[in-house]
């Protein structure tokens, strides 16, 4: 979901409404009633932290494309159980980098 999106679900957790064409406050259309809905300025203060927590969480998403698959973990598991820890000395090692290639904000 957008900002936006996101900003108008903090705000009217309860309400409906539908963005049309661009993500803009304008382009907002409410199907709630008016004593319920957000003013602009509220809807664009919460857009500014809606912004900004997406920026701040993107290494999430960016690791995500990165790790090993869940099933290469699991199989690590195995193998280390069975006294085989080769693999996952691999997986740790591609955990590591991707960690580092991708820090998480300060």
């Amino acid at each position: 979901m957008s900002a936006l999106g996101n900003a108008l679900l903090k705000l009217s957790p309860t309400g409906k409404w539908r963005i049309l064409g661009e993500d803009k406050i304008e382009n907002i259309e409410w199907e709630i009633e008016p004593e319920s809905k957000p003013t602009d300025e509220e809807i664009k203060v919460e857009l500014v932290k809606q912004e900004q927590l997406i920026q701040d969480t993107q290494y999430q998403r960016d690791r995500l494309q990165e790790y090993p698959s869940i099933q290469d973990v699991v199989v690590a598991l195995a193998e280390k159980e069975e006294g085989n820890d080769a693999m996952w000395q691999e997986i740790t090692t591609q955990r590591a980098k991707v960690k580092a290639d991708n820090p998480k904000p300060e």
